[in-house]
């Protein structure tokens, strides 16, 4: 058209582009590539101007705005992208806590089963203890039983010196319960006890003490049980610390916004009722 400056190659070039921005608020890096050529050239834009003097300043003028549309659309993204900023950030705190978290349990875990083990170790040294004293307490018996018979045939065959030779040889705690036997005049009394043994003066002290470190060995078994029991929650909760690493790992590869978070939200209720059993938990 006759008195307006027809636009070159290069302005038909960039025209589009900054049509473009104003709709999808995005700056193309091959705006400033044109702009730049066309700069060189000495290429004006001109829109709608009669004349061709104000090219170059609203050239500029359409670069600016289009500019101040890409930061404008920094501050103010779609719904979409702000939704999938608070999804990273929420997996990015659920790596954070899995990560203290697995760490935690793992210490846990370790410090029960070595407790666990130490418990183990003390009910088998009190078991030797007491099978050791059980030894001894039985072969404490055998000597009153062999002392008491050879007393009752010196005493029947009337040897009285060979009774109180034996007599003499009886252990003090068997000395006892032979003297609340004697006292029910036994050989005239057929109610009478079959023998020391079978009184209730009658004690041994290795058999006493073998059954208090039976019963010793049996609370340590037991007591490392327990804790052997709660290393493996421990252990558990570490399982389960695992699969929401996984999960969260698994989600940063969709791409399409729905199954991302529904993965994620499985993540973070395993990771509550983690975090709940860890809280809850015994501490070693």
């Amino acid at each position: 058209m006759p008195g307006k400056a027809q636009p070159s190659d290069c302005t038909h070039d960039l025209l589009p582009h900054l049509l473009q921005l104003t709709v999808v608020w995005r700056l193309d890096p091959s705006i400033m590539q044109l702009r730049s050529r066309c700069a060189q050239r000495g290429t004006i834009l001109a829109i709608d101007s009669p004349s061709g003097g104000r090219g170059m300043s609203e050239a500029t003028s359409n670069v600016e705005f289009a500019q101040r549309i890409h930061e404008h659309g920094q501050h103010h993204l779609p719904p979409t992208d702000r939704r999938a900023q608070w999804v990273e950030i929420i997996e990015a705190l659920v790596l954070a806590i899995v990560a203290v978290a697995t760490a935690w349990s793992g210490y846990e875990a370790a410090k029960w089963d070595a407790l666990s083990a130490e418990d183990y170790n003390l009910a088998s040294r009190t078991t030797v203890l007491s099978q050791e004293k059980a030894t001894l307490a039985g072969q404490d018996r055998l000597y009153d039983i062999t002392t008491f018979d050879a007393w009752v045939a010196a005493k029947v065959t009337g040897k009285e010196k060979v009774a109180s030779f034996h007599e003499r040889r009886f252990r003090p705690e068997y000395a006892t319960a032979f003297a609340a036997w004697w006292k029910l005049d036994p050989l005239k009394n057929p109610s009478a006890a079959p023998g020391p043994i079978f009184m209730a003066e009658y004690a041994d002290a290795n058999g006493q003490e073998s059954a208090t470190f039976a019963e010793k060995a049996k609370g340590y078994y037991e007591k490392g049980v327990s804790t052997r029991d709660i290393g493996d929650k421990y252990v558990k909760v570490t399982v389960f610390l695992a699969t929401v690493l996984l999960l969260t790992a698994l989600s940063q590869r969709f791409e399409i916004f729905g199954p991302r978070v529904a993965v994620v939200a499985v993540a973070f209720v395993l990771l509550v009722m983690s975090t709940y059993w860890i809280l809850t938990f015994p501490r070693a």
